[in-house]
């Protein structure tokens, strides 16, 4: 889809990204930034190039999921770094799936790191960084006016699809999807995935090594960082 707009006024600036309003009122510019953070900004720093490396993957991935009939707000890739996008009311819940034990799942729960789940658990963030982005559940949820009971299990839903299809196509292409980050939002009633997929979003680990190809190399100082976010590209869009 092909779409002229012309960049307007700077609407928001995130830790990963700017969002730029456009002379549609219903489609915004999202910039990606090599600017990257951990443990709730504590810690700041840059992964050169990773800015054009998620706006590639985003891109990709945001594609190859509407081809399973998930809604994203994604419309086109405009620049290296600008993707065009629906304007959301976002949702302020993070939606994460996890599927083998990393994190923060080991920290509070006591899994070992690397062991394989049961089945997928699927967690509720208050989208929050002042209060640090405290776990809640449904009823937190609702209560906190995020959405209505039927919202939440439509986020769980669509989460649930997500991870179906993304396990799936990461693992042909050697990578195991540990676990992930999903943002949705509102765009004329309707509820869309929206934000970034890439390596600052989700824990991707080699199939056959487990070494670690995501923004941990960056949260634990493990090196080759830069590397480890190229070789997701090189694996997924060649």
């Amino acid at each position: 889809m092909t779409t002229t707009v012309i960049k307007g006024d700077l609407l928001y600036e995130g830790k990963a990204k700017k969002v730029y309003a456009t002379d549609n009122p219903d489609l915004i510019i999202q910039e990606f930034k090599d600017d990257a953070t951990a443990f709730n900004a504590q810690k700041k720093g840059q992964i050169v190039g990773k800015g054009i490396i998620n706006n590639d993957l985003s891109s990709h991935l945001f594609t190859y999921l509407e081809s399973f009939g998930i809604a994203t707000h994604f419309v086109s890739k405009l620049s290296e770094r600008e993707m065009l996008c629906k304007r959301l009311d976002i949702l302020k819940i993070e939606v994460v799936t996890r599927n083998i034990a990393a994190g923060s799942l080991v920290k509070r729960y006591g899994f070992t790191e690397g062991e394989a789940l049961r089945y997928p658990i699927i967690e509720l963030y208050l989208k929050n960084d002042a209060l640090g982005d405290p776990l809640i559940n449904d009823d937190h949820a609702v209560l906190l006016g995020l959405g209505t009971p039927d919202d939440i299990a439509r986020l769980k839903q669509l989460a649930s699809k997500i991870n179906g299809v993304m396990q799936d196509y990461f693992l042909q292409k050697g990578l195991k999807l540990v676990d992930f980050k999903l943002e949705f939002g509102r765009h004329h009633g309707a509820i869309l995935l929206g934000d970034e997929i890439s390596p600052d979003t989700c824990r991707l680990w080699d199939k056959d090594t487990d070494t670690k190809l995501d923004k941990d190399r960056f949260r634990f100082d493990l090196g080759n960082v830069e590397d480890a976010y190229r070789e997701v590209r090189k694996r997924l869009i060649g």
